[in-house]
């Protein structure tokens, strides 16, 4: 199957070590992995700013490289978020692009929930070994139901020990744009997740989103903390931790 890999900003600009374990993972499940070169943002910043003209001219674009795909693949549940639930309220007045958006956005999947419910990937390319806690991200919990995905590819690594935290599902306070408006806020929100995590007892959080990646690794070194590892799932099921 002719897969599209979404990057997405954060991985491009800030860790794209993630999106080689992406690819890694997906060419492993027998995917032919495509990563348009064009690519930029979903749109996401734009939509939840109020500028939706920006939004809209992104969400087009995005559309346009990615529709001829078997399955479009998003290593982050905020992105795939927006492309899977808010790109129908962008394009309500164009029948044209409703219709192209309508065969496009079923296949949207977030990166956990497309190895296990898609491809049902049973051989992990990794000897990974650790103590473990998981975050769940908002988007990807509450947009696209991605909890058990992240979990039942982990729970296949044998020497991967995972202990939830207080209030995994929690959000971490970066939230994109929020943490920039309302950095107490933030701060506060992102204080009691590192809590919970020291709290769990585990040596590394797993999470599926970069953007909370950074806002938690981020906090705990801020605050001292050098030795919790702060782990993208993909590192963890490539062996690229």
């Amino acid at each position: 199957m002719r897969v599209g890999l979404f990057v997405t900003c954060l991985i491009d600009l800030m860790r794209p070590d993630i999106g080689f374990s992406v690819v890694k993972l997906l060419e492993h499940a027998g995917c032919d992995v495509m990563v348009p070169q064009a690519q930029t943002c979903c749109g996401q910043p734009g939509y939840n700013s109020g500028d939706r003209a920006a939004a809209r001219d992104l969400a087009e674009k995005m559309l346009r490289e990615f529709e001829q795909f078997d399955y479009v693949v998003v290593p982050s549940g905020s992105c795939g978020g927006m492309i899977r639930h808010h790109y129908g309220d962008l394009f309500r007045d164009d029948p044209e692009l409703q219709g192209r958006y309508a065969r496009l956005q079923p296949k949207v999947y977030e990166l956990t929930d497309f190895l296990v419910n898609v491809v049902q990937l049973k051989d992990l390319p990794s000897q990974f070994a650790g103590h473990i806690t998981y975050h769940d991200s908002c988007s990807g919990l509450r947009e696209l139901g991605v909890k058990s995905q992240p979990r039942a590819l982990l729970a296949q690594l044998p020497g991967v020990t995972v202990t939830e935290m207080p209030d995994c599902e929690a959000c971490c306070g970066f939230g994109g744009t929020f943490s920039l408006k309302y950095g107490d806020i933030s701060t506060a929100i992102v204080d009691e997740k590192c809590a919970s995590i020291a709290g769990s007892g585990a040596d590394a959080v797993v999470l599926g989103d970069v953007g909370c990646m950074l806002n938690i690794e981020g906090r705990l070194r801020r605050t001292g903390n050098e030795h919790t590892r702060v782990l993208h799932v993909a590192q963890v099921l490539a062996g690229d931790a």
